[in-house]
């Protein structure tokens, strides 16, 4: 099951106590303070990790806790600190502060770490107060009480092609043909549940991750379908390909429906309306493609792609002009 979005919540360990203690030894009647400081308590870091690809094992643990410090001794012996807890995530990760609602850190790349929850710190023993004008100090302080937060933790995954259109347009197929990913395919509207990535290798130093998120409907901005719990995960594409169908299995005109989307990425995100985007006619095989093909390319002034990803006809063009646009938007 693939899980985007999760609610924790985090318990810092809280600090050990210091000790109040005094020197005890044979010969030495009246021996000096020797309580030791308590230990920290643990912290909570969460970490970003390749390999990680969604928050389903965080789906099922809502509560994470550290360890407390441990109390200090005497001989001015220091407690043990608590152990941290490391809460692994996938690349791409926004920590959300719950109960204020904002962006606390942004996990984009493998290894990145954020301390969330940061454990109290151990309390003084007794010989840290001893003074001039205080040889038997009988003050010591206890540990510090650990952070408690409220998380919430979103994935957008993150790809350079984002692959858009209405559901039942191609895109699955398409990543299945370009790519080794095995996302489910079928002839009905949202067969696609969860965006799926594949990695498209043109040569043994040119490749890009290319996502593919269920099929979009008019309203999708405003959470209509499935696509307004999705498409964030485009939100860091560098470039868009915008895949049309030619015969849509609702009877819908083709064009009609290249602009309904074009919208609705505009008013998602106003970025996202703006981003590098390639347009395709898919199921070049069936009758009608080649005359909406030449449609849309009067309708955008732009070089449309016509593509079948049951022959094969157009994938490496499309291809190679994907790894161009990216390059060019590197630069750009």
């Amino acid at each position: 099951m693939f899980v985007d979005r999760v609610t924790i919540e985090l318990f810092a360990g809280k600090g050990g106590d210091g000790c109040l203690s005094f020197r005890r030894e044979k010969y030495v009647p009246r021996g000096g303070p020797d309580g030791g400081d308590g230990g920290n308590g643990g912290s909570i870091h969460i970490v970003a990790e390749a390999g990680v690809d969604s928050l389903t094992a965080l789906s099922h643990r809502q509560f994470w806790k550290a360890d407390r410090g441990h109390h200090g001794s005497g001989k001015k012996c220091r407690g043990k600190d608590g152990q941290d807890v490391i809460i692994k995530v996938p690349p791409g990760t926004i920590i959300v502060d719950a109960e204020h609602d904002f962006v606390m850190k942004d996990l984009v790349n493998d290894g990145d770490a954020f301390i969330a929850a940061k454990g109290g710190k151990g309390g003084k023993g007794n010989a840290r107060f001893k003074s001039s004008v205080n040889q038997v100090p009988r003050e010591w302080t206890p540990g510090e009480d650990g952070e408690v937060r409220k998380l919430n933790l979103e994935l957008k995954v993150i790809a350079d092609v984002g692959l858009v259109g209405k559901p039942n347009a191609g895109k699955s197929t398409l990543l299945s043909r370009v790519t080794k990913a095995t996302p489910q395919i079928a002839d009905y509207p949202f067969t696609t549940k969860f965006p799926n990535l594949g990695r498209v290798v043109l040569d043994w130093e040119r490749s890009f991750i290319m996502a593919d998120i269920p099929g979009l409907i008019e309203g999708a901005s405003e959470g209509v379908g499935l696509g307004h719990e999705f498409l964030r995960h485009i939100e860091r594409a560098g470039i868009l390909v915008h895949l049309v169908e030619p015969q849509p299995m609702d009877g819908t005109d083709p064009l009609d429906n290249f602009k309904a989307i074009s919208a609705e990425l505009s008013q998602y995100n106003e970025q996202l309306g703006q981003r590098p985007q390639l347009v395709a006619v898919t199921k070049a095989e069936i009758p009608g493609a080649e005359e909406v093909h030449a449609q849309l390319a009067a309708l955008t002034g732009e070089n449309v792609f016509l593509i079948s990803s049951v022959t094969g006809q157009g994938l490496n063009d499309l291809s190679q002009a994907i790894h161009r646009a990216l390059e060019k938007a590197k630069h750009s």
